[in-house]
């Protein structure tokens, strides 16, 4: 929104939080996708319906689980989705397959060197996957970063060079 869009984050836990890693990651992983992917079919409608949105289509982005979403999202909505950038991002959820076959939006892909979760294996193979079905995709992958390299509330992973980098070429 700094940046001059219309932005809108769906809050998929509805209220629900936490500040403890174990309990967030225990919430990530019992997600109600189907609820979720709701959710974020109605952001793009809201996104669609209001008049501040002048362009054609909608851009999105998340970071970690919501960088997976992202992807996820812009296979749920291929013609309204025209950009696609996950940070650290994959998809952990089984009931979540995307069909990548649909997906019309570019992706820009920002990952982490050092990553248990996305690790640079997952995200090339992905990225290869994408290339395989004739997708425009870009994964960049940060050296000596770790994942939520770009999350600066913590200062044990976060890389300024790295997390401003990352943000330009979004």
């Amino acid at each position: 929104a700094r940046e001059g869009f219309v932005a809108l984050a769906p809050d998929l836990y509805r209220g629900e939080l936490t500040s403890e890693p174990d309990e967030a990651g225990k919430m990530m992983m019992a997600l109600n996708i189907e609820r979720a992917a709701k959710d974020m079919v109605g952001a793009i409608d809201a996104l669609k319906d209001n008049p501040a949105v002048i362009s054609e289509g909608v851009g999105v982005t998340g970071f970690c689980m919501g960088g997976g979403l992202a992807l996820w999202l812009a296979t749920l909505r291929p013609d309204d989705v025209v950009a696609v950038v996950p940070y650290y991002g994959l998809i952990p959820w089984p009931g979540a397959q995307p069909d990548y076959s649909v997906l019309r939006a570019p992706v820009l892909g920002h990952y982490a060197a050092n990553d248990d979760f996305a690790n640079p294996e997952s995200v090339r193979a992905l990225e290869t996957q994408l290339h395989q079905l004739g997708k425009q995709a870009e994964f960049f992958i940060y050296p000596d970063a770790d994942h939520a390299f770009s999350n600066h509330h913590r200062a044990e992973v976060f890389h300024p060079e790295h997390a401003a980098t990352a943000w330009r070429r979004t």
